[in-house]
């Protein structure tokens, strides 16, 4: 299969998944129906050429799957004249915002919501949708199958949610687009840095959220912290695709648009509703994007984060904001601190930037050898190539 044909049916299969839903109601039966039509197109389209209009052609077969797979539930025999294949056109409506609430529903928990999502409107794979939790991806396997058996038990519709579990049902779609972005700014595994994919469709459904509830404090600081955050995403990486760290970037290379465009948005929320998480990292953002970084703000910043979102990442960035603003020894003191109270160099999702930090703190105050010693250490637990190559790197300057 040709790079553009994966490109284009991993673009489509959300729409398609979605189309299916809300003709047939079937979510659990409705993603296997995609996976069905996915795997036929991987076959006949780079022989046969994509058709015209990919997405009604997926529909097409998709339908065709659904229909066998009730035909074969007997249960649901007498249903089949309702589902006949469109002799029209298909709608192109994209239902990705509704799709992703449909994930959310409140019958599942938080983390099945959240794998569910990511899986379907994200177009993630479940080893990386294991990667994110710090799990394996058998168990996120039966996880997601589990979440998919729920809502056909509870016969979840694909409808906007009611007033009463509107705000719990987008404070869950924001977590997923959040991981969606992240997992796209910084893949967790591969050759390339980045998958610019998956960043743009996280922005591209936070602006879909962002346009139904504009009012929404956090949605628009969630909003604001990708727009900022991908602004600088041209510039991590030099011509030979090695990282470069964010002291060492050429802002000329930042996306000024993007950098107006999010700290407009943090601005016009900022005091105006209760400050949460996102915008607290929007403002961070703002504050790295502006003409030099106040570390001081940074660091206070980060402290206050830390009270509404204490997770391992968030302690971490402190710790950097901490020696940037007050000196090396400062920042090691406070590491020290935090692994004492919190395990933060046990912890998988954060094991490998720990030790990252550490041997940087450790630069900064000559102990070269220690400092090899754990960039190489790091380099051996992140799974991204880039990462890998940019820690063995600083090692061996030190050697």
């Amino acid at each position: 299969m040709t790079p553009d044909v994966e490109h284009l049916l991993r673009r489509e299969a959300p729409q398609v998944l979605g189309a299916l839903v809300r003709r047939f109601g079937r979510f659990d039966l409705a993603e296997d129906a995609v996976q069905e039509a996915l795997l036929v197109a991987s076959r006949s389209w780079p022989a046969d050429g994509i058709p015209q209009d990919p997405r009604s052609w997926l529909i097409r077969i998709g339908y065709r799957k659904m229909v066998d797979q009730l035909r074969a539930d007997q249960a649901r025999r007498r249903r089949e004249v309702l589902y006949q294949e469109p002799s029209g056109p298909v709608s192109a409506a994209d239902d990705s915002l509704t799709l992703l609430l449909l994930c959310c529903h409140p019958v599942l928990s938080a983390v099945s919501q959240v794998a569910l999502t990511l899986r379907a409107v994200g177009g993630l794979t479940t080893a990386e949708i294991a990667h994110a939790y710090g799990t394996t991806e058998t168990t996120m396997g039966t996880r997601v199958s589990r979440a998919k058996q729920a809502l056909a038990r509870v016969d979840a519709r694909f409808t906007l949610p009611t007033d009463s579990d509107r705000p719990e049902r987008i404070a869950a779609v924001m977590q997923v687009l959040y991981l969606v972005f992240n997992e796209g700014y910084t893949a967790s595994g591969g050759a390339a840095l980045a998958r610019v994919d998956l960043t743009r469709e996280a922005i591209r459904l936070t602006r879909l959220l962002h346009a139904s509830v504009p009012d929404d404090g956090e949605v628009a600081g969630l909003l604001a912290l990708m727009l900022l955050t991908e602004s600088r995403r041209t510039a991590r990486t030099g011509a030979d695709t090695a990282l470069i760290p964010l002291d060492a970037q050429d802002r000329s290379r930042w996306d000024a648009g993007l950098i107006r465009e999010g700290t407009a948005l943090i601005d016009g929320v900022w005091a105006r509703y209760d400050v949460g998480p996102y915008q607290l990292q929007a403002a961070i953002a703002a504050v790295h994007a502006s003409d030099r970084a106040d570390w001081p703000q940074i660091a206070a910043l980060y402290l206050a984060l830390e009270h509404l979102r204490p997770t391992a990442p968030v302690r971490l960035s402190r710790v950097v904001a901490v020696a940037n603003a007050y000196g090396a020894a400062q920042g090691l003191e406070l590491l020290d601190d935090l692994n004492h109270r919190f395990a933060l160099d046990e912890d998988p999702l954060t094991r490998h930037r720990e030790r990252a930090v550490r041997a940087h703190l450790l630069e900064l105050t000559g102990d070269h050898t220690g400092a090899a010693a754990l960039y190489r250490e790091a380099a051996t637990l992140t799974r991204n190539e880039v990462e890998q190559r940019y820690l063995r790197d600083r090692a061996d300057q030190l050697a």
